[in-house]
């Protein structure tokens, strides 16, 4: 197949875009680190129609998104909201006119309306179940990050205890996440492509390790394999998600199972971020 990736520079795109590759598909990359003609937030972006127009698939992983660092300075901004706004009314704009079959990636906190990301999220969902589109829900996928300012929570503990020795928490970690490995993730957003035609949109598909953890734990971890790191949890309480916890639908099991453990998955990560 011919697969385009909107995002393919990003977290979750780069090693799906691989992934895919290793899988003997054809690649059609898009993202706005890699060329500023391939900015979702144009209107009437003649290369993005050119490339809808000549794949088989889309992918929609592209957003305006980082860790929970970012997320609390940015997501309450004018920019951050307008950024994601756009860029979605352009793309289902090109999804809708071309007919293409497209997964929206959105995010288990769709659901927290008091969070601008969340709340774009669900607007994509509204457009994607318009259009008879899939959307898939990321639990915190992680895997090697180059873009330090919008790092997610696992990357950026292995960054200050390699440079620092010590990993100065945000939160006093006592919150509690589900953390998958990205070649997990791009593993079953494969499969749910090739099943595509099959499977109930009406269905929500949650694509996680299905397994707590608490992000004082996941610091723990990261600490031993640096030693002599010291884990110093701050004062402060969860400020992005507010301590609200969903509960995964299992429904997507019946396709496809993670297979990374997470003590697994940080060590990758390390061993790639060298």
């Amino acid at each position: 197949m011919k697969y385009l990736v909107l995002g393919s520079s990003g977290q979750i795109g780069a090693p799906l875009c691989d992934f895919l590759q290793n899988q003997g598909h054809q690649i059609l990359k898009f993202d706005i680190k890699d060329d500023d003609k391939e900015d979702l937030r144009l209107y009437n972006n003649n290369l993005l129609k050119k490339y809808i127009k000549n794949c088989d698939f889309v992918f929609f992983l592209a957003f305006d998104v980082g860790g929970s660092r970012y997320l609390s300075q940015h997501q309450h901004t004018f920019d951050f909201i307008h950024n994601n706004v756009k860029l979605m009314c352009n793309t289902f704009a090109e999804l809708q006119h071309y007919k293409k079959p497209f997964i929206f990636a959105s995010s288990q906190m769709s659901n927290m309306s008091y969070s601008p990301y969340g709340a774009a999220k669900a607007i994509g969902e509204k457009y994607t179940s318009s259009l008879g589109g899939l959307t898939v829900k990321f639990w915190n996928v992680y895997g090697p990050e180059n873009d330090l300012d919008k790092a997610h929570v696992i990357t950026d503990f292995i960054l200050k205890a390699k440079e620092t020795g010590s990993i100065n928490m945000l939160s006093d970690g006592s919150e509690v996440r589900q953390f998958l490995h990205a070649q997990d993730c791009s593993n079953c957003l494969h499969i749910l492509s090739q099943k595509y035609n099959k499977l109930d949109k009406n269905k929500e598909y949650h694509i996680t390790s299905f397994e707590w953890v608490s992000i004082l734990k996941i610091a723990e971890i990261i600490a031993t394999r640096f030693p002599g790191t010291k884990v110093i949890p701050s004062q402060e309480k969860d400020i992005v998600q507010q301590d609200k916890r969903n509960e995964a639908d299992t429904h997507i099991l019946k396709y496809w199972s993670p297979k990374i453990t997470i003590e697994k998955g940080i060590d990758m990560i390390i061993k790639e971020m060298q």
